[in-house]
């Protein structure tokens, strides 16, 4: 009778809405070390790229941590508006309260991306990559490589 009790208090507290079900928006705060572009703005949807797979936001998400990978974090604002960033890495957090975390060490607006410059740079980069002669140096030049690649897909 008393893990009943417990069972049914815990499912109670445990218990997530469907996301038809939750609120229309969640405040999101997506930022970079140098400016914030949404400070708890309401917004209806984010995409981001994670490491465990590119997943969607919505009202109500299961709290989770995130390491962003470079791609494009896409926005569906409150308006319906949606506004595509790319981010170099980070982290997304999502909290039990629906708030939402971004918090990424470079973004740029996908549109400011110039493709000839970034392809550019990622042919700068590989070269980099093979004459690199310390780990260290190698891993620095792999990381170029990966964003790089990641704007030249969104170029």
């Amino acid at each position: 009778m008393a893990f009943r009790t417990i069972a049914v208090r815990t499912a109670a507290l445990c218990r997530r809405a469907m996301a038809t079900e939750a609120g229309s928006t969640f405040p999101l705060t997506f930022s970079s070390p140098t400016s914030a572009l949404f400070n708890e703005a309401a917004v209806k949807q984010v995409d981001i790229p994670s490491t465990t797979g590119h997943f969607g936001i919505l009202p109500n998400h299961v709290p989770t941590i995130a390491i962003l990978l470079p791609g494009v974090v896409s926005i569906t604002t409150e308006a319906g508006d949606i506004q595509k960033f790319f981010v170099s890495s980070g982290t997304a957090t999502i909290h039990a309260d629906s708030t939402v975390q971004i918090l990424a060490e470079e973004i740029c607006d996908v549109a400011d991306i110039d493709g000839n410059a970034v392809r550019a740079a990622l042919e700068a980069s590989k070269s980099k990559l093979a004459s690199a002669s310390s780990e260290a140096d190698k891993a620095a030049a792999q990381i170029e490589v990966d964003v790089y690649e990641g704007m030249v897909a969104v170029a």
